[in-house]
């Protein structure tokens, strides 16, 4: 899925359901989540005609996901309705209803990355990390999503790290990159 919604994104990858975690992540608490922190945004986007996508990327933007408390927020100020807000967030893959990992990898399940075996590479960073598509592991750094394609056939298999893109990965290369990363950042 291509699009570009106030030239703040020019490609967002389709997320694919490979794995339904067992149980969601903890959101935060609402008393954890400060709303006054919208207060700009909301008052920028209020009153104007199509306020409900910027108004979700720039909440996002601010919480890093969308808290429930924020999507109530949104609602008693403008007034949109809170069944469309959650039908746009769980529609667009760029929206995140939990609070995601410092780094978002995205393993590429296309056809060329299918055929080239990425699902023992997907297989063998989640048990590496002890977790399941689409969850974060405990120590807040890393999320693991499968995506629809990356637009690297030539690479396959591939995965992307932020807007790091690695190819051409075996199960043994794309754990010690998984490490390697972690190691980086636990000091």
């Amino acid at each position: 899925m291509y699009y570009c919604l106030e030239k703040r994104q020019f490609t967002e990858f389709m997320r694919i359901q490979r794995i339904q975690p067992a149980t969601p992540q903890q959101e935060a608490s609402p008393e954890s989540v400060d709303l006054t922190l919208m207060d700009d945004l909301l008052e920028k986007y209020k009153n104007q005609k199509g306020n409900l996508i910027p108004l979700l990327q720039g909440a996002q933007d601010i919480y890093g996901y969308l808290p429930k408390a924020a999507f109530e927020r949104i609602h008693r100020v403008t007034g949109l309705e809170l069944n469309e807000m959650y039908g746009v967030a769980t529609f667009y893959a760029q929206f995140r209803l939990e609070p995601a990992g410092k780094y978002i990898v995205k393993m590429c399940h296309g056809t060329a990355c299918h055929v080239q075996n990425v699902t023992a590479i997907t297989d063998e960073i989640l048990d590496t990390l002890g977790i399941k598509d689409g969850e974060t592991t405990s120590d807040g750094i890393l999320t693991i999503e499968t995506v629809a394609c990356l637009g690297c056939c030539s690479l396959a298999p591939v995965m992307m790290i932020g807007d790091e893109t690695y190819g051409k990965l075996t199960p043994k290369e794309a754990v010690r990159i998984i490490k390697e990363l972690r190691r980086s950042e636990n000091g």
